[in-house]
């Protein structure tokens, strides 16, 4: 990680040779009024030491080097305008996406999953070879294209296959994980180092492979696409996240194993269901971190999910649509507590209980009762009882543990729990 080392270095250097005490005391005190000021230290602009973000000869381009290496490209390029910047430079204009379509210098044609027969009809119907083909995979679901088979076809007729790999950049980490897109052909990708893996918010990668594509053409592009001011901070991110992958091979050991668990049990919550390959027969694979909840047989829409998961959960999907949402499960994901139980009861579902008949009962009796409201207590903030779920001894046992130790309850009507909501028999 010497890259990243580097910029934290001469960053604090930096801040010192350009500030005298007095005017360093005073910016930080400004700082602090709005913002702790050590990210600041480290907010530094191209110095011989730091490189050159164009035309790297130093701890830049090892670190792409590294990069490039780790995920097997030929040659790997640093983004800090996000995917959606490496989208528009390696494509040059081609279709799908939405950030792509002002740039375009020919007109975009939108194919159907057969890629084979949709580039024989372009060839017929407009008369010209295409220049690219662009996929993205996996989707928001995870749900992955058979790249392999696309980029057989595609190198067949002499076609560059173009992946925007923005939600797949921990696949090569883990062997439950599908395959890379750079691993089945594709000859560059483009990925969002920030959603799974570990770098700040806005930086990406664009791996090249192969020899279709004008790498020259691809860096003016991307000259021409990022910004000459380039965060420093986002770099040594995105370095600091490769040095991690590189010398941790069970990164996502326990996240796979987590999701994997989260899905067992939310398959078990009487009219909910979860998202699985057996619905999409024409792709080739789907993410073990993403978890999509359909919720239509509770009669709830995705929205108003979100809105409970929310509130009352404290839960942030990643996504929200109409039936459902996903879940998104990274290495910052984690049990926040330790569950009273391995196997709850559901004697209702959540729907039937909310529009059950209810009645306030105290607490020191309401074993075996079944309960209508959630009772969430923080720490550790996860729910113990769910409307539906049959109440035992010892999640009453675990409530008074917490509250003996200075937690409080969130989502019960009586947040001292003195009594509890129960659907009536």
């Amino acid at each position: 990680m010497y890259f990243a080392g580097v910029i934290m270095n001469k960053g604090i250097a930096q801040s010192g040779k350009h500030l005298s005490e007095d005017h360093k005391s005073e910016s930080q005190a400004s700082c602090n009024d709005h913002l702790p000021p050590l990210p600041f230290l480290h907010d530094v602009t191209e110095l011989p030491e730091l490189d050159s973000f164009f035309c790297p000869k130093g701890p830049l381009l090892e670190a792409k080097t590294l990069a490039a290496e780790l995920f097997r490209a030929k040659e790997t390029w640093f983004l800090v305008g996000g995917t959606s910047c490496g989208v528009q430079a390696a494509i040059m204009g081609l279709l799908v996406h939405r950030e792509i379509l002002s740039s375009c210098r020919e007109t975009p044609m939108f194919l159907p999953l057969q890629v084979k027969l949709a580039i024989a009809e372009a060839n017929v119907l407009r008369g010209r070879k295409m220049a690219a083909v662009f996929v993205t995979s996996p989707n928001y679901n995870g749900i992955c294209s058979n790249l392999s088979e696309i980029s057989k076809v595609c190198h067949s007729q002499g076609i560059p296959l173009i992946v925007d790999e923005a939600h797949g950049a921990h696949f090569k980490f883990h062997p439950e994980m599908p395959k890379t897109a750079l691993d089945q052909g594709a000859d560059v990708s483009i990925q969002s180092t920030h959603k799974v893996l570990c770098s700040f918010l806005q930086s990406s990668m664009l791996h090249i492979s192969g020899e279709m594509i004008d790498r020259e053409r691809l860096h003016k592009c991307l000259h021409a696409l990022q910004s000459t001011s380039p965060s420093w901070l986002f770099l040594a991110s995105l370095d600091a996240a490769r040095h991690q992958l590189s010398t941790d091979d069970t990164a996502f050991n326990d996240t796979v194993n987590l999701a994997n668990e989260a899905k067992t049990l939310i398959r078990k919550i009487p009219g909910i269901s979860v998202l699985d390959l057996s619905a999409f027969p024409d792709f080739s694979d789907i993410d073990p971190l993403r978890v999509t909840v359909g919720v239509w047989q509770l009669g709830l829409s995705g929205f108003q999910a979100n809105e409970i998961l929310d509130k009352d959960f404290g839960i942030i999907p990643e996504l929200v649509s109409t039936n459902s949402v996903t879940l998104a499960f990274s290495q910052g994901t984690t049990i926040a507590g330790k569950a009273p139980y391995d196997d709850p009861f559901m004697s209702l579902n959540p729907r039937e209980a909310f529009f059950a008949s209810k009645m306030r009962m105290k607490f020191k009796d309401c074993c075996g009762e079944v309960c209508g409201e959630v009772i969430c207590p923080f720490p550790p903030g996860v729910p113990v009882l769910a409307p539906g779920e049959v109440i035992t001894e010892k999640a009453l046992d675990y409530l008074q543990e917490i509250g003996g130790r200075g937690g409080y309850i969130i989502g019960a009507a009586d947040a001292l729990l003195d009594t509890i909501i129960v659907c009536k028999r």
